[in-house]
Formats: C-alpha cells, sequence, structure tokens
C-alpha cells in the first residue's frame, strides 16, 4: 500500500468507554443534592452536556432539578465563598476621618 492511501486509513487504537455519569438507578431530583453537585462547577453555573457526558433527556432534567433547587435554596445561585471570607478579613475605615480642626 502506497503512503498516500496510508493516510486515510483509520488508526486501529483500543480506547476505554468511560462509565455513563448517572447510573439506571440514580434518580434526578431537585432534593438529589449529591447527584447535582456532580454537575456544577465551582463558580456555580450548569456545566454544558459535552462535558456532562449526559443524553440530551439527563441534561434537561439535571438543568430542571438545578433551578429548582436554587430556588428552594437547596443550591446557591452563585457560589462566592471566596470573596465572602475576603470581605469579612478587611477592615472598613471610610467615612471615618478625622477632621483637622
Amino acid at each position: 500500500m502506497d503512503k498516500s492511501k496510508r493516510l486515510f486509513l483509520k488508526s486501529k487504537r483500543s480506547f476505554r468507554r468511560r462509565l455513563p455519569p448517572i447510573q439506571p438507578g440514580d434518580r434526578i431530583d431537585y432534593r438529589n443534592i449529591s447527584l447535582i453537585n456532580r454537575f456544577i462547577s465551582e463558580q456555580g453555573k450548569i456545566l454544558s452536556r459535552r462535558v456532562n457526558r449526559l443524553t440530551l433527556k439527563q441534561q434537561r432534567l439535571i438543568t430542571i432539578a438545578i433551578k429548582q433547587a436554587r430556588i428552594l435554596s437547596l443550591l446557591p445561585f452563585i457560589n462566592n465563598e471566596k470573596e465572602y471570607k475576603r470581605r469579612e478579613s478587611t477592615t472598613r475605615t471610610t467615612g471615618f476621618r478625622n477632621k483637622k480642626k
């Protein structure tokens, strides 16, 4: 076989099939926080379907469950713990300047 035809052949690499993130027994529900947390980024954003490796139907159900959990205050809308900790440690002195007489 010449080189020009060899370039178009697919390599026969073996690949390891990844396990689906949602098992058949898992129930997608707003109360199942441990399941929902797997599909949220550190910033609190819903991860895309490509990143999650979910089917279209599963992604829709996850999105609805996350939104319901946020409305019911089971999940935060934005994960800003770092900013909150930083704000607590700083002291604010604006507005308390000593006036010279």
